[in-house]
């Protein structure tokens, strides 16, 4: 599977299992888009992505630990 910036849900689920112990809340984007990024599912441009992008896969990340 090839996650894209629109992935936002398989994104956040593939975070929540490679980063348990973090919680999304306090994450800046900086460190989120550099985990995005490394994920090994994940195969998009990098420069794609923006705040709004980053926002909704916090988001789904924070739905996901609950």
């Amino acid at each position: 599977m090839s996650l894209k910036w629109i992935d936002t849900l398989d994104i956040a689920i593939e975070l929540l299992e490679k980063h348990p112990d973090v919680d999304p809340k306090y994450i800046r984007f900086t460190d989120l888009h550099r985990w995005i990024c490394e994920l090994d599912e994940f195969d998009d441009a990098p420069d794609h992505s923006n705040e709004k992008i980053l926002e909704a896969i916090q988001m789904s990340w924070i739905e996901e630990m609950d």
